[in-house]
């Protein structure tokens, strides 16, 4: 039903997105490290429910209605690109504080951290994008079930980044005391991490291309 080409395009795209610092690793990151594995692992739970929501508004008519109507569809992409510049002001800022560098915050309770991790995803700007635009790129029409096609392809991207952020979660204290035994890097990742929120920012905000078509 699905082709291998579709299977692998999904696949690549979904690590391209996964592994590009946005509002999803940033929220996983520090929840890991000011209050451990257990609770990034909660907070990832919420990422996944997320993810499982746009797989099925996209399939059940989301791009449908961003097609209709196209200034809705700019409006998020807007609100995104001045979320994803709101996290790299905060990054690079001066007196910004790295996502790796431990902070003294009040512990969330597993209902807020499940719920954070949540609302985080479906404000994710990239999450919305490649569900709308980029995955329909690969359903094959001729092969007709596209519904199906979408529900899989969909399905391989959750699978692709719940196991890459299970993976930032699990090792992100640890990176938090490689990096804070040296701090010219603990402040170069943050320069780093600001500069690519800055530039999908910028590359939202000038973005006019429409929706892809999804059937």
């Amino acid at each position: 039903m699905v082709e291998m080409s579709g299977v692998l395009g999904v696949t690549v795209v979904a690590l391209g997105m996964v592994l590009t610092p946005g509002p999803n690793m940033i929220y996983l990151v520090s929840r890991s490290i000011t209050q451990g594995r257990h609770a990034g692992m909660i907070s990832l739970c919420g990422v996944a429910v997320g993810f499982m929501v746009y797989l099925l508004a996209a399939n059940l008519g989301l791009s449908v209605v961003f097609i209709a109507v196209p200034e809705l569809y700019f409006a998020v992409k807007l609100a995104g690109a001045a979320y994803l510049a709101h996290l790299a002001w905060n990054a690079l800022r001066p007196g910004g504080v790295s996502v790796f560098a431990p902070q003294d915050v009040p512990h969330d309770s597993p209902r807020k951290l499940f719920t954070m991790g949540l609302m985080t995803n479906l404000l994710n700007p990239k999450i919305a994008i490649m569900y709308i635009s980029l995955i329909p790129q690969f359903i094959d029409l001729d092969k007709g079930h596209v519904l199906l096609q979408g529900l899989a392809l969909g399905s391989i991207q959750i699978v692709v980044s719940v196991a890459v952020n299970l993976t930032i979660v699990v090792a992100a204290g640890t990176i938090a005391v490689f990096l804070s035994r040296r701090p010219s890097w603990l402040k170069a990742q943050r320069y780093v991490m600001g500069t690519v929120l800055g530039a999908l920012a910028v590359s939202l905000a000038v973005d006019t291309s429409p929706p892809a078509e999804s059937s």
